[in-house]
C-alpha cells in the first residue's frame, strides 16, 4: 500500500521570526551587546537548550542516560522520593510540589540509573540533601530548586554539612536546570575523584560555599561546567582542586557578596593540579574572578569583566575542550540575558518526560507501560525511524501521552501488525488502540496488513487503529488498511469522545472511517481503495452516532482520492450495531475535493436502515464527483455556520486544538 506525504507546507520566514525573538526575549540592552548576542543567535535559535540527553564530559565513555528505560514515577513526598531514589531498579522520578525533608538536613539518597526531575518549574527539595554514594553511576538531576538548609548565624556552616547535592567517587552525573539558594554548606559538592560530570544551565543564588570540586590529590575527574548563573554567592564559584580536565564556558557571575574578604571571595579557581578552561564567560562587580595555583594550569579566552578587581590569571596550557567532545558557544556579550532567561527550572523541561523507542525502551508498548497510572502530565513517547510489528494498547489509566516518530516523514516510522476480526474480534484485530484521554500522534503510520486475498474468512476486519478517549489528536499520521481501518468510538453511546485528525492520510475500501466519536477529518487525504468491482467498490463513512450528539464525522477541506472506476463509491452508510435504534449517522462532507469514483447517489442504507433517516448532508463540494441532486442532501448557508470544526469539537470544555495550527 502507498501513502502521500503530509499536505503541511514549510512556513517562510518562521526562521528568522524565531531569531529576532530570540533577541526580543533575551532583552540585550547596551548595542554593543546587542550586535554580539545577534552574532550568535542563529545558533542559539537552533540549538536545543531544552534536551534531556547530557553534554560535555556526562556524555563520554558510555554517556548518562539516568533512570531512561525504567517506569515513570510522580512523587509528593519524603517517603516517596527516598523509595523511589534508593531503588535498584532505574526509575524517571517527577517531584511535583516542595517536599520538606526532616530531620532538618537529613539525606536522600539517590542510587544510581536514576532521572530526578522537577515537574514544571514545582520541583523543591526544602532543607535536605540528595545524597550520591560512592560507586553511583548515570544520575540525572534536572529542573529542581534546592534550598533552605542554611542555619542562621552560621555562615561557615563548619559544624553541619548540609549540602544541596553532595557526591563522593561517582560517574556520569548530568546537574541541569536546578536552582541552589541558601544552602547551610555546598549548594553542590562534587567529591572525591568523581568522574564525567556535567552541571549546566543551574542558578547559584545566595550562598557562602557554593560549587566546590575535588577533596582527593588524585587527578581525575572531568568536568563541564556551563551556562550556569553565579549571584549572591561569596567563594567556590567554582573552586576546582585537582581535576584532571575542567571546562567552564558561557557562565555568568554576577553580584558577588562579602568582597571585603582579601582571600576568600573568588569566582573560579583552579586549584592543585587542575587543568582548566574558561571560555566565553561574564564577570560582573566579582573580586579574584578567576585564578590558579602555581601547580595548576588556566586557559582563558573570550571572556569579558566589568568592574572586577583581584587576579585574573592565566597561565599553562590546559588541554583543548574540542578534543574530547562537540559544543557550542554563544558570544560572551549574549551570556547574561541568555544565562539570566535560560537558568534555572523551566516549566517547558518539567512539562513533559520523553521515552525514547527502541533507544530507552525496546518496544512502543514497553514505552507505553512505564508511564504511571494517572498520569496528570504530558509524557512523550519517541519512536526512532523503523518498522514495529507489535499491538500497542494505551489504557484508560494512561492519559496525557504524545506518541511521536522521530523521522523526517511519517512513512519513516510504521506500527503495524495483521490480525483480523476473525481472530478476536473487531477490537481486538486493532493494530493500535486508544482507551485514554488526552494523546497526540505525530509523524507515525499506523498499519493492519492482513492480507484479504489470501485467506477466506468471516471476520476480515482488520483495524489499524481504534479509540474510545476523548480529545485524541492525529496529526501528520497515516491509517493504512482495507476494511474498517479507523474507528473512532466512545466507552457507551451516550458518552462523546472526540477525535480531531489533521494533515493526515486515511485508506481503505469498506466502512473504513467509522464509529461513534465526534470526528473531525481536515486538510487530509482519503483514499478509497478499489476492489476490482464495476460496480460496488465500497463506503468511505460509517457512522453510528448517538441521536443526542448533533455532531458526527466532519470531513472538511480535505481530497478524497481513489482508482476505483467512476461511479462505484459510496461516501457512506448509516451503522446500527446491534440493531441500536439511536444510532442515527451524522456525516458532513464540506469543502471537500471528491473523485470521479464517488456514486451520484453517494449514501446508501446499511442492516435495513434507511440512509434517508439519517443525518448525511455535503457542502460547496468540488471536483469529478460532486454534484447536487435530490440524493445528495445539502446543508444550507446558515446551517454551515453551526458545524465547522470548532463547533464539532468545543464540547463543554472549549477544546480547540486546531487553534495551534491557527
Amino acid at each position: 500500500m502507498t501513502h502521500f506525504h503530509s499536505k503541511r507546507l514549510p512556513r517562510p520566514g518562521l526562521v528568522g521570526a524565531a531569531v529576532a525573538g530570540l533577541i526580543a526575549a533575551l532583552g540585550l540592552g547596551a548595542v554593543g551587546e546587542a550586535r554580539a548576542a545577534d552574532a550568535g543567535t542563529e545558533a542559539a535559535a537552533s540549538a536545543d537548550r531544552w534536551t534531556d540527553r547530557a553534554h560535555g564530559f556526562a556524555s563520554l565513555a558510555g554517556g548518562t542516560t539516568g533512570g531512561a528505560g525504567g517506569k515513570v514515577v510522580t512523587v509528593t513526598d519524603q517517603s516517596s522520593l527516598a523509595k523511589y531514589a534508593g531503588a535498584e531498579e532505574p526509575y524517571v522520578i517527577r517531584v511535583a510540589g516542595a517536599i520538606a525533608v526532616e530531620p532538618f538536613g537529613a539525606d536522600i539518597v539517590v542510587a544510581s540509573n536514576k532521572t530526578v526531575v522537577g515537574v514544571g518549574d514545582t520541583g523543591e527539595i526544602v532543607h535536605g540533601e540528595l545524597h550520591l554514594n560512592p560507586g553511583t553511576h548515570n544520575v540525572i538531576i534536572r529542573n529542581l530548586t534546592i534550598r533552605d538548609s542554611a542555619i542562621e548565624g552560621n555562615w561557615d556552616c563548619k559544624d553541619t554539612d548540609f549540602d544541596g547535592i553532595q557526591m563522593d567517587t561517582v560517574h556520569h552525573v548530568w546537574v541541569d536546570h536546578n536552582r541552589f539558594s541558601n544552602i547551610c554548606d555546598g549548594q553542590l559538592d562534587v567529591r572525591k575523584d568523581s568522574e564525567y560530570v556535567t552541571v549546566s544551565y543551574n542558578r547559584f543564588e545566595n550562598n557562602n560555599k557554593t560549587f566546590g570540586l575535588g577533596w582527593t590529590s588524585n587527578v581525575k575527574t572531568q568536568i563541564t561546567i556551563d551556562h550556569n548563573l553565579f549571584a549572591h554567592t561569596k567563594q567556590r564559584n567554582p573552586s576546582v582542586d585537582n581535576a584532571a580536565y575542567a571546562h567552564l564556558y558561557n557562565n555568568y557571575l554576577t553580584a558577588q557578596v562579602d568582597p571585603g574578604d582579601p582571600v576568600w571571595t573568588y569566582g573560579n579557581w583552579s586549584r592543585g593540579r587542575t587543568k582548566m578552561v574558561i571560555e566565553n564567560s561574564y564577570y560582573r562587580d566579582v573580586q579574584h574572578p578567576y585564578q590558579a595555583d602555581a601547580t595548576a594550569e588556566l586557559v582563558e579566552r573570550g571572556s569579558i569583566l566589568r568592574n572586577t578587581t583581584g587576579r585574573h590569571d592565566e597561565w599553562g596550557a590546559a588541554f583543548e575542550p574540542r578534543d574530547f567532545y562537540a559544543y557550542r558557544l554563544d558570544p560572551a556579550a549574549a551570556v547574561p540575558a541568555l544565562v539570566t532567561r535560560f537558568s534555572g527550572p523551566q516549566k517547558r523541561i518539567g512539562d513533559a518526560v520523553t521515552l525514547r523507542v527502541p533507544g530507552d525502551y525496546p518496544t512502543v508498548q514497553s514505552a507505553v507501560d512505564a508511564v504511571p497510572e494517572g498520569n496528570a502530565s504530558t509524557v512523550i513517547v519517541a519512536v526512532a525511524p523503523g518498522t514495529y510489528r507489535e499491538k500497542v494498547f494505551i489504557p484508560a489509566t494512561k492519559p496525557n501521552i504524545v506518541l511521536r516518530g522521530t523521522g523526517q516523514d511519517r512513512s519513516d516510522t510504521v506500527i503495524v501488525y495483521d490480525t483480523p476480526a476473525a481472530y478476536g474480534g473487531s477490537t481486538g484485530s486493532a493494530t493500535v488502540r486508544i482507551a485514554a484521554n488526552d494523546v497526540t500522534t505525530r509523524n507515525l503510520t499506523f498499519s493492519n496488513d492482513f492480507d484479504e486475498a489470501a485467506h477466506e474468512l468471516n471476520g476480515e476486519q482488520a483495524l489499524a487503529v481504534k479509540t474510545t478517549g476523548d480529545r485524541i489528536v492525529f496529526e501528520d499520521t497515516a491509517f493504512l488498511g482495507n476494511q474498517d481501518t479507523l474507528m473512532t468510538d466512545s466507552p457507551k453511546l451516550d458518552v462523546i469522545s472526540r477525535v480531531y485528525i489533521r494533515d493526515s492520510y486515511i485508506e481503505g475500501d469498506v466502512d473504513f472511517v467509522y464509529g461513534r466519536a465526534t470526528t473531525v477529518v481536515e486538510r487530509s487525504v482519503i483514499r478509497a481503495l478499489s476492489r476490482g468491482s464495476a460496480t460496488n467498490n465500497g463506503y468511505i463513512t460509517a457512522a453510528s452516532t448517538w441521536t443526542g450528539n448533533p455532531y458526527g464525522f466532519l470531513i472538511t477541506r480535505s481530497r478524497i482520492v481513489s482508482d476505483a472506476p467512476a461511479g462505484t463509491f459510496h461516501l457512506g452508510r448509516p451503522w446500527h450495531p446491534g440493531g441500536e435504534p439511536a444510532a442515527v449517522a451524522q456525516v458532513l462532507i464540506r469543502d471537500t475535493e471528491l473523485p470521479a469514483a464517488v456514486r451520484s447517489a453517494p449514501w446508501t442504507d446499511m442492516s435495513g436502515f434507511s440512509w434517508r433517516d439519517a443525518r448525511f448532508a455535503e457542502y460547496r463540494n468540488f471536483g469529478p464527483g460532486a454534484g447536487v441532486t435530490a440524493d445528495r442532501p445539502q446543508l444550507s448557508d446558515a446551517d454551515a455556520r453551526t458545524h465547522t470544526v470548532a463547533h464539532y469539537l468545543k464540547g463543554t470544555d472549549d477544546w480547540a486544538p486546531y487553534a495551534r495550527h491557527h
